[in-house]
């Protein structure tokens, strides 16, 4: 019957959620909602930023406007350095360990000890780019409005100022620094930013693009729930910051083009007259138009020059700001419109080097386009002027109203660019996803460096939904079916594991939050009632910052649906889904009348198979006793012991004749009916619990689904039993649960009464000899060394 409760082994799956999330209060309802007395802080940034193309450096003047909106009164104010993160002192570097789960950037093997460590060259270049440049920022001149030098202290990737006297509730405060650091090599660090050098383009010394992202001292988010978000930054968990306006110079070489988080501000002294018509003709048209072609960006990365221009910002209402600046940009744009939108015309644009080639200017700017499409249909109006998808070093990365992503074509030797299908299908996907980031969580501001699956997980799922609605042939990785083998692995941790801390993240805050709602969406709430809730759900935090606990209040008080036991199986265990269909009896009603039950007894022993003793027997001409004495017979022999007599028959009588009038109406209509009645005996092998979703396939040949809540585990969440009953003539054959791979079972196997035989195949193969001593040396060693080809051209 499955796996049995045992005595102290009881787990109530559906035991509410209350218990471990937050009290609600006026700052955070019951219904996850922003509270009566919801606060947040703002932050406005005034920064005049030098890039030094050469040297490879930022020097800035910066100016922030910081206002207290909280009920609290501050001593001090923190401040991210997130470029200090990479300072060999730093807590980051000095925490990293080598090889093991969880590593961005140059990969290292060996360092689980089952084989011998090494290096990679990833590594190494990391190293050396480490040996040659100091890194980190250079910090001066921190002063209020008045001029006055504020006293601060730097720990690590972290900054405090000590205020004067306090900030009071209400009250706002403008201090001023200087910076400067050197900018990191991205390929090498695997910082999110920096530059990418190009070495073999025609301009002497060659070519940089420049991310800048993280390149300012941010003022460190401070909320209702943790004070100050001081953890620091160590690679993994990204970002929260507070919402602010901004407004950013940038100093760069003038033959550069520049993309931005926000809207450029001087037009005629950056672009050409011609770069402004096309712009303007772009917010019209039906695909995108450049606005510099790709001959003109080719024909401006062949030389430098030593003249410089300032590109001037502005941006509303974001949590943060980043920025790319290269000559060897070409840039395409097309405009989309929200007819009643808050912002009826937005400026969808891509900025790209030739290395980005057809793939960028056919995909990139439809993707960012189709994005908002249907991000907007989820959640809100896209809010902001633009929305840009820029090609570097980054293979993706989101901040407000632009985003840096990887993918490109790749040289051949006649000169052609080509890409594979696996590049086209990442270009779409990133692009779709670091665009819909924009949303969660530029907009929908949750705590990156806390829950790292409140933004990612999200956005998985819904660039899942865009990107099936793109193209459903492109393997999303949003599927329930997509997340069974991390299920079930020794790797896991909960979802709700803060970022850093995650074994996989991956798995963990992408896949398996996106599959989780999924399932949700598909399965247990369905579309109509899932959808109002996760609207409702990005609206209310829409410039705000909720915590899990806002999302699963919300999720389940706008769709009246009691989620509790969904929400702390998926991300509060690592328990997956394995529900085990074991046995299916089938029962038959005893009338109790002889007439009718003898008669079927009599038909079940004579289909019972004959013994393989008697079979031998007969097969060997054998004759019974029985069969060679005729002559000796009885009453026995002649009337079988299954035959019906009055005594039984009066008995049946008496037992109509005590019954009251309805038990005998309902006994009389199923012996009339004849219904047939199946037993199902379910185990939950895995611990999660889910519905269940059963496929009936009768004699016939016909199929029924059936839908079984996940409330029929309320009582016992390790077997079940369920009655299901099917019309006279309806014979099952089989039962399948979750025939479509809705649910993540990680065993399919066991879905199956009764069970199939297990699909595989054969795979022939030779064994390869390893080691030196089955090297060919006596043969090899006469090969001739061959020299490089003159004439060969450089890779690209």
């Amino acid at each position: 019957m499955g796996i049995k409760q045992t005595k102290g082994s009881y787990e109530d799956k559906f035991r509410q959620l209350d218990e471990i999330l937050p009290t609600p209060n006026d700052y955070r309802n019951a219904a996850g909602e922003p509270g009566k007395e919801y606060w947040q802080q703002q932050v406005d940034y005034k920064i005049d930023v030098k890039l030094d193309e050469n040297k490879r450096r930022l020097t800035a003047d910066q100016t922030i406007l910081y206002k207290n909106n909280s009920p609290y009164t501050l001593k001090y104010l923190w401040l991210h350095l997130e470029q200090n993160r990479f300072k060999p002192s730093s807590l980051a570097e000095r925490s990293s360990v080598f090889g093991g789960l969880g590593q961005r950037g140059p990969a290292t093997q060996g360092a689980d000890g089952k084989e011998p460590a090494k290096i990679s060259f990833g590594l190494l270049r990391r190293q050396q780019f480490y040996d040659d440049n100091k890194i980190g920022y250079t910090i001066s001149d921190v002063k209020d409005a008045q001029g006055k030098k504020l006293r601060f202290m730097i720990n690590s990737a972290q900054m405090r100022i000590d205020l004067e006297k306090p900030l009071l509730p209400g009250a706002s405060l403008e201090f001023s620094l200087k910076f400067a650091f050197n900018i990191l090599e991205e390929n090498a660090v695997a910082a999110r930013a920096g530059y990418e050098h190009f070495p073999d383009d025609k301009r002497s010394g060659g070519n940089d693009i420049f991310l800048l992202a993280q390149w300012f001292p941010r003022v460190a988010a401070y909320s209702d729930y943790e004070a100050w978000h001081n953890k620091e930054f160590l690679g993994r968990g990204e970002f929260t910051l507070e919402f602010g306006n901004y407004d950013v110079r940038m100093e760069v070489p003038s033959d550069h083009i520049v993309a931005s988080t926000g809207v450029l501000q001087n037009p005629e002294q950056v672009l050409s007259k011609e770069q402004r018509s096309r712009l303007e003709k772009a917010k019209s048209a039906k695909r995108p138009v450049f606005v510099v072609t790709a001959e003109e960006a080719l024909e401006n990365e062949k030389s430098g020059t030593r003249k410089k221009k300032t590109w001037h910002f502005k941006a509303k209402n974001v949590r943060d700001f980043a920025w790319a600046s290269s000559r060897k940009f070409m840039w395409d744009a097309r405009g989309y419109k929200q007819e009643g939108a808050e912002q009826d015309l937005v400026m969808a644009m891509s900025f790209y080097p030739k290395e980005g080639g057809d793939l960028w200017k056919k995909y990139s700017t439809e993707a960012v386009v189709h994005t908002m499409e249907v991000y907007s249909r989820f959640s809100f109006d896209y809010p902001y002027p633009t929305a840009i998808s820029v090609n570097g070093p980054v293979g993706g990365m989101e901040y407000p109203m632009i985003t840096f992503n990887g993918p490109r074509t790749k040289w051949r030797k006649d000169g052609s660019r080509t890409y594979t299908l696996a590049e086209k299908r990442f270009l779409i996907g990133v692009v779709i996803h670091e665009i819909g980031h924009i949303y969660f969580p530029m907009i929908v501001n949750s705590d990156e460096r806390q829950w790292t699956w409140m933004d990612e997980g999200l956005n998985s799922f819904l660039d899942g939904v865009a990107g099936r609605e793109w193209d459903p042939n492109i393997p999303w990785g949003v599927e329930p079916r997509d997340i069974t083998d991390y299920m079930k692995s020794d790797l896991q941790v909960p979802i709700m594991t803060q970022s850093d801390s995650v074994l996989k993240l991956g798995p963990n805050a992408y896949t398996k939050p996106a599959a989780a709602l999924n399932i949700l969406r598909e399965v247990i709430l369905g579309r109509e009632l899932f959808d109002f809730a996760f609207r409702e759900y990005s609206q209310r935090w829409k410039y705000k910052r909720p915590t899990p606990a806002d999302f699963f209040r919300t999720m389940e008080e706008a769709s009246g649906v009691d989620l509790d036991w969904f929400w702390r199986g998926w991300f509060y265990t690592t328990d997956h889904v394995d529900i085990a269909l074991d046995k299916i009896y089938k029962l038959r009603l005893d009338t109790e009348n002889p007439d009718i039950d003898f008669k079927r007894l009599h038909q079940e022993e004579k289909d019972k198979p004959t013994s393989l003793f008697v079979k031998r027997n007969r097969e060997q001409g054998k004759k019974t006793w029985v069969e060679l004495n005729k002559d000796i017979r009885d009453f026995h022999d002649k009337v079988h012991r299954f035959t019906p007599i009055n005594k039984e028959r009066n008995k049946y009588r008496q037992k109509l004749e005590n019954l009251e009038r309805w038990e005998k109406q309902a006994l009389e209509r199923a012996i009339k009916e004849d219904k047939n009645y199946y037993v199902f005996d379910f185990s939950n092998r895995g611990g999660l619990v889910m519905p269940i979703l059963l496929q009936l396939e009768f004699a016939d040949g016909s199929k029924e689904d059936l839908h079984i809540p996940a409330e029929i585990w309320r009582r016992n969440s390790k077997q079940v039993s369920k009655l299901i009953v099917t019309e006279k003539g309806r014979e099952l054959k089989s039962a399948l649960v979750d025939p479509r791979w809705e649910t993540a079972d990680v065993d399919q196997e066991n879905n199956y009464y009764p069970r199939r035989i297990i699909p595989s195949r054969i795979q022939s193969y030779k064994k390869k000899r390893e080691g030196f001593e089955h090297r060919d040396i006596m043969h090899d060693i006469k090969t001739e060394l061959k020299d490089p080809k003159p004439n060969e051209s450089p890779k690209k």
